[in-house]
């Protein structure tokens, strides 16, 4: 890289936090942030966690976003389309704005139509798996037609991107219809587990499931489940409603992902 790389990340959640750990302190490279949450107190937080990791703040994304090389999108997924909108009114030619967000393939689609009077260069990007554990090298499939040369130069950053297509849309279904499957297990499980104490049934159950898949500890997963719903069930919700926006617009019947994305509301813990 050279000594003046600029690496900007619009939100500041746990994806942003957990990638600028993984970047920082790297020879030339700048790291810059901007979360609506900023100058709030609620964002007191982000704004401690943001100095802890050297990670320069900005009231606003366009400063953020300013002489920066890669602009990470790593917003809610309500707020995909909102972000790229901003980002087409501050992105400048050669930047690439990388859209990290779990939204529907449409959404994407949008955002990129959005992105491309800019002269930037929107670059698709499905986060395979929870980014904690992995950090940097949690995989990543990257989509649309600078997707290899944004995989290139990520992967100089340290980070596992994959390009999966040239057209928008491809990346974000493999995605979602992996969650579909991921987040179904986490809502059957909560909600089995709620019912068999409701029953004081746990045990006999999950020896029943056992017989019928002995590689599973049921128990155990009924509890990590809970937990992962607990925690990070309201942008699993978020997350569904995407996914289910992607059936309908493949004309298929949207009713039992939305369960599910109720379902993960529905576990998860209040915020304070």
């Amino acid at each position: 890289m050279n000594n003046e790389f600029g690496v900007c990340f619009i939100g500041f959640g746990e994806v942003g936090q957990t990638f600028a750990a993984g970047l920082g302190g790297r020879e030339g490279v700048r790291l810059h942030a901007y979360d609506r949450l900023f100058g709030s107190r609620r964002g007191a937080a982000l704004e401690a966690a943001a100095a802890r990791l050297g990670v320069a703040v900005f009231a606003d994304a366009a400063a953020a976003a300013r002489s920066c090389d890669i602009v990470f999108s790593a917003v809610t997924a309500d707020q995909t389309l909102a972000a790229a909108e901003e980002a087409a009114a501050y992105l400048a030619a050669g930047q690439l704005f990388v859209d990290l967000n779990s939204a529907a393939p449409t959404t994407k689609q949008a955002a990129a139509a959005r992105i491309a009077p800019s002269g930037g260069a929107y670059v698709e990007a499905a986060v395979m798996a929870p980014v904690l554990k992995p950090g940097l090298r949690v995989p990543i499939l990257a989509g649309g037609p600078d997707a290899w040369r944004a995989a290139e130069l990520l992967n100089r950053l340290g980070l596992n991107v994959t390009p999966a297509a040239r057209e928008f849309g491809r990346a974000s279904a493999i995605k979602l219809c992996r969650s579909i499957v991921i987040k179904g297990l986490e809502a059957l499980m909560i909600d089995c587990a709620a019912a068999c104490a409701a029953w004081d049934v746990a045990d006999p159950v999950f020896a029943s499931l056992a017989a019928s898949y002995p590689s599973i500890d049921w128990a155990e997963l009924a509890r990590d489940m809970g937990e992962r719903v607990a925690t990070h069930g309201a942008r699993r919700a978020a997350e569904m409603r995407e996914a289910a926006e992607m059936a309908a617009a493949a004309g298929l019947d949207p009713a039992l992902i939305a369960a599910i994305a109720a379902a993960q509301a529905r576990g998860a813990r209040p915020k304070e």
